[in-house]
């Protein structure tokens, strides 16, 4: 009878959560789906802010001790009320069709984010939550706690009452800048007209995708779709060169003016709260600290990027001697055409062989079932979900038997739409109040009946690249407080995930799972991508030297007061010090399309900082199968489910068992002159 009854609250206590969490999703219909028009939208953004200032008013009124009960977790509610609304005004700025609509979900973000900055300058607030004693509270509450003080003191919540509404305007007027930078960019695709003779050396499948006009000229646009392609596998330098230039000029001249608003008001802001620069205040709460070691990390990189990078040049070099045999030069637009004919004749892999066995719908299959074994889920697609566009997905994240989240694929492009790739959050993940949601957001070529929306080898990366930040995501968002759910770390930290999941592409095991040929359904040969994997470590050098440049533009036009900036000069100056190339004139103009420059502003070195990291993480995998053994649900329970409750060293240290080292990224780094992984 005791057994009897043993086993059935095991039972219970197993179905009860599960329950619980089909409930909550029940409870949290994915997002948009009322399809509400711009004044039901604006009601449910002003419900959430109205929430949000409930939640604060009751912080302040507490009488007595405060405890983590009356005051934290009240605090957390408002926190978790302002960013539902934030992340659903930038979603709909980003991708609804409607332009007027993005109008209306622009001035929402700017309305919501200045809600944040008058939190965070709140001092009413910052003292209740300073007399929490969490001396006796769990490691992530205490963690969360000390976070959100120093983010508070360096919002500037300590200084005087004229200083504070100085910084409130200029943070306010901060954000308007970042959202028009980013419309200004998304509003201004470019395309170039050409001849059909232009298109020499394109796959068949590209140039099926691109007939002649009334005119008899075929129009290729700035959407990756149409670019890259064209930039790897064109014949054509006049093509490259003019659809280069169209990319690189986008929404220029317009946001000259916007990013040197920027860059003024920022520096006015560091300066208000006693930083020399934007970019040390900007390094102040991130695994950096400082911007001095900005400026340190780009140059350990420079030194250790350019011996690997003039050795891949050379041979870029030798290729355009075939053809131009006084050539001393090579030009930026010209390095993805050379470096594509060098793995052409130095590795046996020509890029374009590989695209009939990627196409989309494969592709993303693949993907999920290499996350749902890596992760230990499984995916379930929401079927009869009418959103913003008709091609958008929804998917259930599961795990035994219960959803842990939600995401959404909105990976096509279309006028108006966001015209990068990233994961942004839907919603915060908090432990049995809301399940965590999060979207992507790409532009990967679409399939139709008569096109299979074949991708390129880089559109791959990027797919895994991107679901990797969505997994963390909802992995890190099982937590007790909004605040510390998901990819709330140091943000340099956050790139580290992504770009090691990148590496999962370059397993034979996981390509024969879905590369099949979308033709004959003959799988990858382990062959091919033996050859593809030496071919694709070629570039690696001169990648990290670009990577390396942009990080410079990024610190340097935020590491003084503006005035000194030439802004015209940046982009050529850090590219000819930094990289091997020449530069063409429309390259001077690539920041007013360089949209970190807006977000990650003075710290786009993130990515190489947590590319050193990434290598790191992945030699902990089992090189020769990397869904094997323990370390895959070690790297979720220590790297991943921790989310923000601790600093991202402490992430680091859990799973390396020491801090990281630049010994892997190097070894990434030379890998395609290593003799013993070519044979």
């Amino acid at each position: 009878m005791a057994s009897l009854l043993l086993r059935t609250l095991i039972a219970l206590s197993i179905l009860f959560p599960s329950l619980a969490a089909q409930e909550m999703l029940k409870s949290q219909p994915p997002v948009w789906s009322g399809k509400p028009e711009i004044a039901a939208f604006e009601k449910i953004e002003n419900d959430h802010m109205a929430a949000a200032q409930r939640a604060i008013d009751q912080v302040v009124a507490v009488k007595g001790a405060r405890t983590i009960e009356n005051t934290l977790a009240i605090f957390d509610d408002a926190t978790r009320e302002l960013n539902t609304a934030i992340y659903l005004s930038q979603l709909m700025q980003q991708l609804h069709p409607d332009t007027a609509y993005r109008d209306h979900a622009t001035a929402m973000t700017t309305k919501i984010s200045g809600a944040q900055t008058e939190l965070s300058l709140n001092q009413n607030v910052y003292q209740a939550l300073a007399s929490v004693d969490v001396s006796k509270v769990d490691p992530a509450t205490r963690y969360y706690v000390q976070r959100l003080l120093l983010e508070f003191r360096l919002a500037g919540v300590d200084k005087d009452a004229s200083t504070r509404t100085q910084l409130k305007k200029l943070q306010d007027q901060l954000t308007e800048d970042q959202s028009n930078f980013d419309r200004n960019i998304s509003d201004d695709p470019r395309s170039v007209d050409v001849a059909p003779s232009e298109l020499d050396g394109m796959p068949q499948d590209y140039i099926d995708r691109h007939k002649p006009g009334p005119d008899g000229k075929v129009r290729i646009t700035t959407n990756y779709p149409d670019l890259f392609p064209a930039l790897d596998f064109a014949k054509s330098d006049s093509l490259r060169r003019s659809l280069w230039e169209a990319w690189m000029s986008r929404a220029y001249p317009k946001n000259r003016d916007v990013l040197f608003d920027m860059m003024r008001t920022r520096y006015q802001i560091a300066k208000l709260l006693g930083y020399s620069s934007w970019a040390d205040y900007n390094a102040a709460d991130k695994m950096m600290v400082k911007g001095d070691n900005i400026a340190a990390f780009i140059a350990k990189l420079d030194t250790a990027s350019r011996p690997i990078a003039e050795r891949e040049f050379a041979m870029e070099l030798a290729e355009k001697h075939k053809t131009d045999p006084a050539a001393k030069a090579i030009f930026a637009y010209e390095s993805f055409r050379y470096s594509e004919l060098v793995r052409r004749s130095q590795y046996d892999f020509d890029s374009a062989s590989v695209r009939p066995y990627l196409p989309y719908p494969q592709v993303k299959k693949g993907i999920l079932d290499t996350a749902a074994t890596l992760f230990h889920v499984t995916f379930r697609q929401e079927l009869k979900v009418s959103l913003w566009d008709p091609s958008v997905e929804t998917w259930e994240v599961i795990e035994q038997g219960k959803p842990i989240g939600r995401f959404y694929l909105d990976m096509h492009p279309r006028p108006g739409k966001y015209s990068h790739a990233q994961m942004a959050p839907v919603l915060d993940g908090v432990r049995g109040k809301q399940l965590p949601e999060a979207i992507l957001e790409c532009n990967f070529p679409e399939p139709t009946a008569t096109d299979p929306g074949l991708m390129n080898y880089g559109d791959v990366e990027t797919f895994f690249h991107e679901f990797g930040h969505l997994m963390h995501h909802i992995l890190g968002g099982q937590q007790q407080w909004a605040g510390i759910s998901g990819i709330t770390m140091e943000t340099d930290f956050v790139e580290a995930p992504s770009q090691m999941l990148e590496e999962w592409l370059r397993s034979p095991q996981v390509l024969a799972t879905f590369a099949n040929h979308y033709k004959t359904g003959e799988p990858i040969s382990a062959e091919m991508v033996a050859r593809m994997n030496r071919a694709a470590a070629f570039g690696s050098g001169n990648s990290v030297a670009l990577q390396n440049a942009l990080s410079a533009v990024s610190y340097d036009i935020y590491k003084d007061a503006p005035e000194k900036i030439d802004l015209d000069a940046s982009v050529p100056a850090s590219f000819h010090r930094y990289t091997l190339y020449e530069s063409v004139p429309a390259e001077a103009h690539f920041y007013a399309s360089f949209n970190h420059l807006g977000g990650y502003s003075s710290a786009y070195y993130t990515y190489m900082w947590d590319k050193v990291i990434a290598e790191d993480f992945f030699q902990q995998f089992d090189q020769k199968n990397l869904l094997a053994g323990d370390t895959p649900m070690r790297y979720r329970r220590t790297g991943l489910e921790p989310g923000g409750s601790m600093s991202a060293n402490d992430l680091v240290k859990n799973f390396l068992g020491r801090p990281q080292t630049m010994d892997a990224f190097q070894k990434w780094m030379a890998k395609e002159f290593d003799t013993a992984s070519r044979n």
